[in-house]
């Protein structure tokens, strides 16, 4: 049995993942100290760190991992925040996900893997190196 999602609670979860999406930092980071999951996941598995990072907003990645967001959780089809930031080209963003400690080899296709079919060997040199 299915219930309906309340839609106060739809119309939060939508907002919050525009803020993640817009780099509103201070807003997101609001709701996130007010109680919203670090974690929490849209309907594909994205997480706020994921759409933040693809997005290429940085300092928003820097604060969800401050708030315990998980820099290697793969949403629904195997991908990091590391790998869609490398698919990207979001520079500070991987710099930012790398000092949290994210794996390059973790998910599918891994950001070591897009590093390499994109052939961006300065990647693949960092990566190595860790």
């Amino acid at each position: 049995m299915s219930e309906t999602p309340d839609p106060e609670v739809v119309e939060l979860a939508t907002k919050v993942f525009d803020l993640a999406r817009s780099g509103d930092t201070e807003a997101l980071t609001a709701y996130v100290e007010a109680g919203v999951p670090a974690n929490l996941t849209n309907d594909r598995g994205d997480t706020l760190l994921m759409l933040a990072a693809y997005h290429g907003h940085a300092v928003t990645v820097a604060a969800l991992v401050a708030r315990e967001a998980d820099p290697d959780r793969v949403n629904d089809r195997g991908q990091t925040p590391l790998a869609g930031a490398v698919f990207k080209g979001e520079d500070a963003v991987i710099d930012a996900l790398l000092a949290a400690g994210a794996d390059p080899a973790a998910g599918t296709p891994s950001a070591l893997d897009t590093a390499r079919m994109f052939g961006k060997s300065d990647l693949l040199e960092r990566f190595g190196a860790r």
